[in-house]
């Protein structure tokens, strides 16, 4: 992949992204990185503890079917938002924007506080159908996209690798259906593993 990438493009995008955090963090812009992945109805086998020598075995019959996850992670509060679809076309990419236009669109009476979606140049992002979805939400929300084969640039990509394997793994799921609401479950899990615990109020003892 690293040979397929143009390194200034890279160089510049990654310097792009540092200034966009920066604003981020200052409170100036809302920042997401936006990315799709699956789940699969049988086991994602992440490592995990076994007798020496023996194969971590998990039953798993039938076909495994899958479960497309389109999201997006806010850089500030770590949260990550997911749409589950039984498919990754570019309508449920835009049906995910309109998990965003809940979230972060304007409000009757309320400051807008501009957004930076992160995303690839990927098929369902640049469609016809995508690029309209975008454009009718110029007014609030901007894209940064990424350079080619550059998915290091994506903070998004640790997290689904962190959903997968600590709260998706080994299990097998009957349906895509079961599937479906455990992803919701283990989404809220790992967004309350990654919320800031608020300080506490420091208390005075005489």
């Amino acid at each position: 992949m690293k040979g397929r990438q143009v390194a200034a493009e890279v160089e510049r995008a990654g310097l792009r992204l540092q200034l966009r955090k920066q604003q981020a963090e200052a409170g100036d812009i809302v920042l997401l990185y936006g990315d799709e992945s699956e789940a699969l109805t049988h086991p994602y086998l992440a490592r995990a503890w076994a007798k020496a020598g023996a194969d971590l075995r998990v039953p798993a019959p039938g076909q495994a079917r899958k479960v497309a996850m389109l999201g997006s992670l806010d850089h500030v509060s770590g949260r990550l938002i997911v749409h589950t679809s039984p498919t990754k076309r570019s309508s449920d990419f835009v049906a995910h924007l309109e998990q965003l236009d809940r979230l972060y669109g304007p409000r009757p009476g309320q400051p807008i506080k501009p957004v930076v979606l992160v995303e690839d140049n990927g098929p369902i992002h640049t469609s016809k159908l995508s690029l309209a979805a975008l454009a009718a939400r110029a007014h609030w929300l901007t894209v940064e996209w990424l350079p080619k084969y550059a998915p290091e640039l994506n903070d998004i990509e640790p997290v689904w690798r962190d959903l997968k394997a600590h709260h998706l793994a080994h299990q097998t799921f009957a349906d895509p259906d079961a599937l479906d609401q455990q992803i919701h479950q283990a989404v809220a899990a790992l967004n309350a593993e990654r919320t800031p615990l608020p300080l506490a109020k420091p208390r005075i003892f005489a």
